[in-house]
């Protein structure tokens, strides 16, 4: 675990790089697995979770709409009780998947152990099983990724669908248009000449 020392200039010292590192560079921490704690310099008192919501300001701040809105408001709706079983809740899927990874990592190196499997097919193995397992962590997928799926079953996505109502629009404007050019004596003359 990545200890992070926060000193009273707000300076954030990460003790196992030995460098000074920056809120972005603890998400990225956390991005790469790694678990973090932040302690207060002086006091010792734990800071981690103060950090984490900073993160998540300054993230909200450059990407604007990192978190909905209506998240926001229920998450300041809820207060510190209803916060904690929140933060269990969304923590305990990722539990649980770390669970299965270390319970396969057990298994494979017992049958390994055993003389059942050669340390080589153990590693194929484990690393097949793991990837489902990965697979299952990244779901919801990304808006991309989504697109990616939705592309390589041949549906549309919600960018072609815009670009074939545009074209609708505009193919309405233009039969609008051209019903405009014809006016009602034009249509009398013509009916005329067909009696």
């Amino acid at each position: 675990m990545a200890v992070i020392k926060r000193y009273p200039n707000r300076k954030l010292y990460d003790t196992e790089a030995k460098k000074y590192i920056t809120l972005d560079g603890i998400a990225e921490l956390i991005r790469d697995g790694q678990e973090v704690q932040v302690l207060d310099h002086t006091t010792g008192e734990d800071l981690t979770t103060l950090t984490l919501t900073q993160i998540i300001f300054e993230q909200e701040k450059k990407s604007s709409g990192f978190l909905p809105q209506s998240v926001l408001t229920g998450l300041v709706k809820a207060g510190g009780d209803r916060l904690s079983s929140l933060r269990n809740a969304l923590a305990a899927p990722l539990d649980l998947i770390r669970q299965v990874d270390d319970e396969i990592e057990h298994r494979i190196q017992m049958l390994i152990k055993k003389g059942e499997l050669a340390e080589e097919e153990g590693r194929r193995l484990r690393d097949k099983l793991l990837a489902q397992t990965r697979r299952l962590a990244d779901f919801p997928p990304s808006e991309e990724r989504l697109e990616e799926m939705l592309r390589s079953r041949g549906l549309p996505t919600q960018a072609d669908i815009a670009y074939l109502a545009n074209q609708l629009d505009a193919l309405t404007s233009k039969l609008e248009h051209l019903n405009q050019l014809v006016t009602p004596d034009e249509n009398n003359e013509e009916m005329d000449q067909g009696l």
